[in-house]
């Protein structure tokens, strides 16, 4: 089963800044047709009961209506409770470290844990939203699988309770300006603006039940990844080279702490070029050059489908200014 939302063409402006209110609509895709839910469902209410309900929503459905893909625009396919994004290949690890210390390096600590950052589940962007980023000289993609969970929240979960909770799949880009995301984590925190400005999901989720065939012996989901820029073959990876298995990340997210129906894990970016900064750091410059206005970066996960985000103009942020020196004083006046 594929889940999906959408607008009628002209209902969604694409760029979110400008977005009026447009009828949305949520149901299932159905070969080259949108089909909506019965009786009022929605995307959020089929991901709490889990996949039976979404088996039981989709016996409901008039399969003789519907639209043509053709004619709606796909909006992401849910909105997310939270978004976490996990950096869980180590071929990525090695490239990007190459660009921001001169030499490819992978901490001790990264194959002690699944580590993971919480990114912003208000910029979610859907397959018809252009991009538009802050002021930035390094703006990159990130190409991602994400998990999608369903039923009932979950705490402390061990593996193989975390895997029920796997409802489906969808494609991520955790879009990226690398010279701001370089800047704050100096700091040691982030990432912060350097990601939250947008995070593309799409084109639908597709139901766990779907992907078990790419599962290999070891429960890992052996499907290929691929993204191109201008049509352009740039990275390609099989997400079965990530560190740890989906189910072991969400049991991770829910160690001391809780998971939820509509949360979005990401697999982080896969290895072999899944996003320039891997790239930047093994070729010693920028090449290829960062994303432009313009650009449109097309991902392909097997079994889930195509993911196209195109760049639009830059949108200055107001100024604000430096740190100012304080006297540290710990009395008024």
């Amino acid at each position: 089963m594929r889940i999906a939302r959408w607008a009628g063409i002209g209902e969604a402006a694409g760029v979110r800044e400008a977005d009026a209110p447009s009828a949305e609509t949520e149901g299932f895709v159905v070969g080259d047709r949108v089909v909506p839910f019965a009786g009022g469902e929605t995307v959020a209410g089929v991901l709490a009961g889990g996949l039976d309900a979404a088996r039981a929503a989709f016996a409901r459905i008039d399969r003789a209506s519907g639209t043509p893909l053709a004619e709606v625009r796909l909006l992401a396919p849910l909105v997310p409770a939270s978004v976490r994004d996990f950096v869980a290949f180590e071929e990525h690890v090695e490239g990007v470290s190459a660009g921001v210390e001169g030499k490819s390096f992978v901490a001790p600590e990264w194959y002690q844990a699944p580590t993971f950052y919480f990114t912003n589940p208000h910029t979610i962007l859907g397959p018809a939203d252009v991009l538009r980023p802050p002021i930035t000289e390094r703006l990159d993609f990130e190409l991602e699988l994400a998990v999608v969970l369903g039923g009932e929240p979950g705490v402390n979960l061990d593996p193989q309770a975390a895997a029920s909770r796997i409802f489906g799949y969808t494609i991520m880009n955790d879009w990226s300006a690398r010279d701001l995301q370089g800047r704050e984590m100096k700091v040691r925190l982030g990432p912060a603006k350097g990601k939250d400005f947008g995070t593309s999901l799409g084109p639908w989720i597709v139901t766990a039940d779907e992907l078990e065939q790419y599962l290999d012996a070891d429960g890992f989901l052996a499907v290929r990844a691929e993204v191109r820029i201008n049509g352009e073959l740039v990275g390609e990876d099989l997400v079965s080279n990530m560190g740890w298995p989906f189910p072991e990340l969400v049991a991770y997210a829910s160690r001391n702490s809780r998971v939820v129906a509509g949360d979005v894990l990401g697999s982080g970016t896969v290895g072999n070029g899944g996003c320039l900064g891997e790239l930047w750091g093994r070729n010693g410059d920028l090449v290829p050059p960062p994303l432009r206005p313009g650009d449109e970066v097309r991902m392909t996960i097997e079994g889930i489908g195509e993911l196209v985000g195109s760049v639009g103009e830059s949108v200055p942020a107001p100024e604000l200014p430096p740190a100012r020196a304080r006297p540290r004083l710990r009395r008024r006046g």
